[in-house]
């Protein structure tokens, strides 16, 4: 793994590396570069193989480090960052840090990786992780509280997400109940909650954001859902030390004002930011699916939705909402 990073390194700026250099700079055969070389498809990453002159990346990598991004990082969020771990290689960053709460990790600390071999959506989907390309970054926070009180932290760091993106210049992100973040009605961003606790004690809470910025095509063919990219939306690239730094800025930073306020401090930018406020949706149950139109959220961070001239209010847990292809209603 180790020597697969480091190939990485070098072929990182974009340009022909023949295979005798790469081994000669590595001190390793040709035959060992060549096969960590045809291993990095696996990794979402498209590698130009080309006679006479060598390898080289589809597209130069701007690969992270903790001292890249610390300096993006705000300076009232500084102070709520207990560690940054920045990972090569990883199974799944919220995975990695529920596992490490459990040792008695510390509030606050951050977890990025270029690479999760076992990367998680909502209801036990595969996020799609390409190598180098996307950021993918989670973060532990410890309440006080108990975790009926906490329903709404994931609407919370949807509005922390559209906030950072505000920040990068996109300005129409919007909003999708309960977790994904939406530009022009492709999913660019999703966040995942997951939490430890006792019934009524303190609750530890992992955050992770798998956010696209620049999404390789070998990558893209493994998507089964409208997406979009950072690069698409600006229409150019950003570094992405900066975009790490203001997410995980705009997190902490929502995280406290959660704890010192709840979801009543989010709930007006939520519902400026909602995509699906009075559209035909489909609402997908464990058992069942229901099709009414969309009516917002109520205070708590519940779905209102409007069947058969009824009202009803659904909480997030094992569900999914999608739109239906048929043009928005008004109230």
């Amino acid at each position: 793994m180790s020597l697969r990073f480091e190939i990485l390194k070098i072929l990182g700026d974009g340009r022909f590396h023949s295979g005798a250099t790469l081994g000669a700079r590595l001190g390793a055969s040709r035959t060992a570069v060549w096969k960590h070389l045809h291993a990095l498809s696996a990794w979402g990453l498209d590698v130009y193989a080309v006679p006479g002159k060598g390898y080289r990346l589809a597209q130069p990598l701007e690969l992270l480090t903790r001292e890249g991004v610390l300096p993006a990082v705000a300076p009232a969020a500084h102070a709520l960052l207990a560690d940054l771990e920045v990972h090569p290689h990883i199974d799944s960053t919220n995975s990695h840090l529920m596992r490490r709460a459990a040792a008695g990790l510390a509030s606050g600390h951050a977890c990025l990786a270029e690479y999760q071999s076992a990367g998680r959506g909502r209801r036990g989907r595969h996020w799609i992780s390409p190598f180098g390309s996307n950021i993918y970054l989670s973060v532990l926070w410890r309440f006080s509280t108990p975790p009926a009180q906490l329903s709404g932290v994931g609407l919370a760091m949807g509005v922390a997400v559209a906030r950072a993106l505000r920040t990068l210049g996109v300005t129409d992100a919007s909003l999708k109940w309960p977790n994904d973040i939406l530009w022009q009605g492709r999913k660019l961003a999703g966040t995942l909650l997951e939490m430890s606790a006792e019934s009524n004690g303190p609750c530890a809470v992992v955050v992770g954001v798998g956010l696209n910025t620049a999404m390789s095509a070998a990558a893209a063919g493994a998507i089964d859902q409208a997406w979009a990219d950072l690069e698409q939306a600006l229409g150019e690239p950003v570094p992405r030390h900066r975009i790490a730094g203001l997410l995980l800025s705009e997190l902490l930073l929502a995280l406290q004002s959660y704890e010192r306020a709840g979801l009543n401090a989010f709930l007006p930018e939520w519902r400026a930011l909602d995509d699906m406020t009075n559209r035909a949706v489909r609402l997908q149950l464990p058992h069942a699916t229901i099709e009414g139109v969309a009516r917002g959220i109520d205070d708590q961070g519940a779905l209102l939705l409007e069947c058969n001239g009824a009202t009803r209010r659904y909480a997030a847990g094992e569900v999914s909402l999608r739109p239906l292809a048929m043009p928005p209603t008004s109230h």
